[in-house]
This record gives C-alpha cells, structure tokens and sequence, in this order.
C-alpha cells in the first residue's frame, strides 16, 4: 500500500533517520531510491537495501554507531531513547553489581577482538540470553560476527519500524 502522499527528503529523513543507530544516511539513501512514496511493507527491505549495498566502511560506521549493552553510555543515561527502551526491555538496566561487571568484561574482550561493539536485537531476550550470546559469538571469526552483527542490525530496525506503525 503506497502512503497518500509523498514525504519531503526531510521528512523522510525526520522519520525515518533514527531507525538505525545515529546513521541517517541509511533513510537519505532510502528516499534517494524512492523511499519517500513506498508503503511501511516496501520500506524495511528498501532501508535494509541501502545497507547492505553500502560499502564495507559504511556498514562498519554502521555498527559502531551502536552502544555497548549495560556499558558508559546507558550509565550515564547517554542512550537513545530507542536503545534505552530496548535495554531496559531485557532488564539491563536491572543488572546486579556482578552482571554489570560481566557485561564490561564482555564488551571489552569483545571490541578487544572485532574492532566494534556487541549488537544484538535484545528486546526479546533475557540478561542470561544476552550474555550467552555474548560468549557464544566470540568464538566466531570477524567476518562471520560482522555479518551477524549487521543481521541483527535489521532486527532492529525492523522492530523499530513495528514500533512506529503502532503509534502511527
């Protein structure tokens, strides 16, 4: 179904850009494409087009444009309001002192390892789920995680996308 009109670019881009992480170029290249007239079914694979046709720096940008779960930014309140509702979601910011302190072990051997942040579309997880993941996938090698990571990205934007459909 296509929207009754057609967005401007910047109010595609005002809709739309935050749906991944800090990187509105994601809803820029999308309207570039057409995205501006295209119905909320169109739209997610159109976005998750723009990233996947992106360069690898891009796509790298991309996913460190992401937070670290439980990490400086979600302490010192400095998350999106998109990623503190997912983290809070999985009860993150619920942590005990000692999955706190888990939770940096993880990211810091997991940046140490891969050059990015952890992403994982956590709003139907658990902590526990979570940090499995988190030890599972750093036994994977760099272009696979890249890979997952950007698959998860998508998730993201896709339950994003859901989000918006809701209130709209």
């Amino acid at each position: 179904m296509k929207t009754e009109r057609k967005l401007s670019r910047a109010e595609f881009v005002r809709r739309y850009g935050g749906v991944y992480e800090h990187s509105p170029w994601v809803a820029e290249a999308a309207w570039e494409r057409g995205g501006g007239g295209v119905g909320a079914g169109e739209l997610r694979g159109l976005l998750a087009s723009c990233v996947d046709s992106a360069d690898d720096d891009a796509k790298l940008a991309l996913i460190c444009a992401h937070p670290d779960l439980a990490g400086r930014a979600a302490v010192r309140g400095e998350l999106t309001a998109d990623s503190a509702g997912e983290q809070a979601s999985a009860g993150i910011d619920r942590c005990t002192p000692e999955e706190f302190e888990r939770f940096r072990q993880l990211n810091d051997a997991y940046r140490e390892k891969f050059g990015f942040p952890f992403v994982m579309a956590v709003r139907h997880s658990s902590r526990q789920q979570i940090l499995a993941a988190f030890e599972r996938r750093l036994r994977n090698e760099a272009p696979a995680e890249m890979r997952t990571a950007l698959r998860e990205i998508h998730e993201i934007a896709r339950l994003r996308l859901e989000a918006m459909a809701d209130v709209n």
